[in-house]
Order: C-alpha cells, then sequence, then structure tokens
C-alpha cells in the first residue's frame, strides 16, 4: 500500500491583514491597485473584495490588473455588507481564500456602503486569532464630501472614520482651499486620539502605512442583520439565460443599485459603449467590458469617467450606484453591442 501524499503547500502563518474602507467614490480600488504594484516579490497576497451590488465588478477589475505570475489571489462576496448574519458568506469566502492563496499579506475592501467595524470583529473572532494578524485600518475619504450632509452624516461613512488607525485623504490634488482644513478638524471630532492624518492622490500609498497593529476597539459583536434572504441564489452565481444577459437590484443605506452580467459571445462597441457610460448621472459605476479591441475596465466617481485595458475578463459586466435607478438604462447598453462578433475570444 502506498504512503499517503503529503501536502506540500506552505502552511498558513499568522498573515498579516488590513482593512482598506471607505464610502463610495473614495479610491479604495485604486489605492489597493497601487499597494500590488509594490507587492515584494515572490510574495503571494490575497484580496477580499466585499460590493454592494450582486454583480461583482471590483474582483475583475483588480484581477486585470493583476501581475501575470499569479501571486495575487482575489475573492469577491457580492450582494451587500458582507458582515450579514453570523458573517457566514466573509468567514467561508475568507477561508476559501486563504487556504487556495496561503498568503503574505491579506487585504480586504469592504463595500463603501457596509460596516467595518462588523468586519473588523469577525477578523479579531477566537476562530481567526490562529490565522489573522489584524494591522491597521486605513479609511479613504475625498474630504470635498464633507460638504455633503449624505457623506457627512451618514452612519456608515462616520463610523469608517471612528474605526481608523489611519484617514487617508485621497484625491488632495482636486481640494479646494479650505477641504484639507475641514477633514482635520472632521477627524479630530470622530477619531481616536492618534489617528494618523495623510494626504494623497490616486491612491497611491507607502507600503509602510500597512504595518503594526490596529488599535480599534473591538467589541463583542452586536448582532447586526440585514434583510436579505441569503439561501436564494445571487444574481454573481445564476446561469446564463437564453436572452444573454442576468439582471440584479440592491438597496439599503439610502442607495439603490443595478447591475448585468453579460454572456461573453455578447460583444460592446466601444465609441457607443463609452459614450453611454459618459451620459450616465450616478453616484458610482464600475464595469469591465469585452469590445472588439479587448477588455476594458470603467470606473465612474463624480470626477471623471475613466477606461483602463484589462488583461483579461470571464464576461462583461456592469454595476450602477444611484439614488435612483432609471428603466431605460438596460436599453442603452444593449444599444452599445457589436453588430458583429470578431474573432477575439476571452
Amino acid at each position: 500500500m502506498s504512503a499517503p501524499i503529503k501536502d506540500r503547500r506552505p502552511s498558513i502563518q499568522l498573515v498579516p491583514t488590513n482593512i482598506i474602507t471607505g464610502f463610495l467614490g473614495a479610491g479604495k480600488t485604486s489605492a489597493i491597485l497601487n499597494l500590488l504594484k509594490h507587492k515584494p516579490g515572490g510574495e503571494r497576497w490575497a484580496v477580499l473584495v466585499n460590493e454592494f451590488g450582486e454583480i461583482g465588478v471590483d474582483g475583475s477589475l483588480v484581477q486585470g490588473h493583476a501581475e501575470a505570475d499569479g501571486e495575487v489571489y482575489i475573492r469577491e462576496v457580492p450582494g451587500g455588507c458582507m458582515c450579514c448574519t453570523a458573517a457566514l458568506p466573509m468567514q467561508m469566502a475568507l477561508s476559501q481564500l486563504l487556504s487556495k492563496a496561503r498568503p503574505h499579506r491579506l487585504l480586504i475592501e469592504p463595500t463603501g456602503l457596509g460596516h467595518p467595524l462588523e468586519v473588523l470583529q469577525t477578523l479579531a473572532a477566537p476562530h481567526n486569532r490562529d490565522y489573522l494578524l489584524v494591522q491597521k485600518t486605513l479609511t479613504l475619504v475625498d474630504a470635498r464630501s464633507l460638504s455633503d450632509p449624505r457623506y457627512r452624516e451618514h452612519e456608515t461613512f462616520r463610523q469608517q472614520l471612528a474605526i481608523a488607525d489611519v484617514i487617508v485623504g485621497n484625491k488632495e490634488d482636486l481640494y479646494g482651499p479650505a477641504d484639507r482644513e475641514n477633514l482635520q478638524v472632521f477627524s479630530r471630532e470622530l477619531c481616536r486620539s492618534g489617528t494618523e492624518l495623510i494626504f494623497t492622490h490616486y491612491g497611491q500609498l507607502d507600503m509602510a502605512v500597512l504595518e503594526s497593529s490596529t488599535a480599534a476597539l473591538v467589541e463583542p459583536a452586536s448582532g447586526h442583520h440585514h434583510a436579505q434572504d441569503k439561501t436564494s441564489l445571487l444574481a454573481e452565481d445564476l446561469p446564463m439565460p437564453e436572452c444573454g444577459f442576468v439582471t440584479a437590484v440592491n438597496q439599503g443605506e439610502g442607495f439603490e443599485s443595478i447591475g448585468w452580467r453579460f454572456s461573453p459571445q455578447k460583444l460592446f462597441a466601444r465609441e457607443r459603449l463609452c459614450a453611454f457610460l459618459t451620459g450616465l448621472r450616478v453616484e458610482r459605476m464600475k464595469a469591465v467590458f469585452i469590445t472588439p479591441e479587448g477588455v476594458f475596465g470603467y470606473n465612474m466617481t463624480r470626477d471623471a469617467l475613466t477606461e483602463t485595458e484589462l488583461d483579461d475578463c470571464v464576461e462583461s459586466r456592469i454595476e450602477i450606484i444611484s439614488d435612483h435607478i432609471e428603466s431605460g438604462w438596460i436599453d442603452g447598453l444593449l444599444a452599445c453591442l457589436a453588430e458583429q462578433a470578431p474573432s477575439y475570444s476571452v
């Protein structure tokens, strides 16, 4: 009888772990992409991404930028705040990601409308203490948002600042004369004594900002619940119907989202697509699209629409967050389909 095959993969040690949070459009994904660019050679990094909508897009955007050496592992938890009842969606995704990646560092990006305190509580739970070394929590803030009561008075926005070890005033290059000082005053009102405040643009962070343990006080979970039924399949998991696209909607925290997954056989005309996306008047939009020219990622904030060429994606996806949903958006997207499918394939 032959001896059993030993698992030669490295064991999971205490993995340095950072939460990178912030409200809608603060630049969380850009910050993570910049950190991945400066990942030490030979290290495996893992990224756990949570999205408000059921159509996961961030994972495709991050993976499309990831290095070709296969040392970056991505896992998504779509469908709203991942800290919902018993933190089961997050815990399952976390366990699977750690088992697959055996990472040297873990970055966690909660949705901008999620509850980072509950995420921190899950990470500090007894069953995670043998595997995770929770380090600094970074909260990205666009200081211009402090002039908008929807941000300044939003419970989640305030919680994101209250638990931060480091406040990152991002997009500083776009600030007005008073924005920097307003963030300094606001952070002193909400944050713990000793919370660091730094300023940057394009999410460019020094690797050293990740180091050392969090100082946030983590109390026992308070039984935070969501009304969403997690027993049904998310749009992320549904089979593709004959029409060639899946629609999903979500709402909460004062916002609504709608998203679509499209069959990879559906290719989009890039010029028409850019014209449609530029015309959107929404709080947030992220997308990846397969076009005759290749795969492109799109990111819309209140400042601009950006387009980035990506290495690959499985299918075209888009997620829109707004204070209301317009029924004509799907017609506009379908009008952007290319007339003929070229030889390009994913």
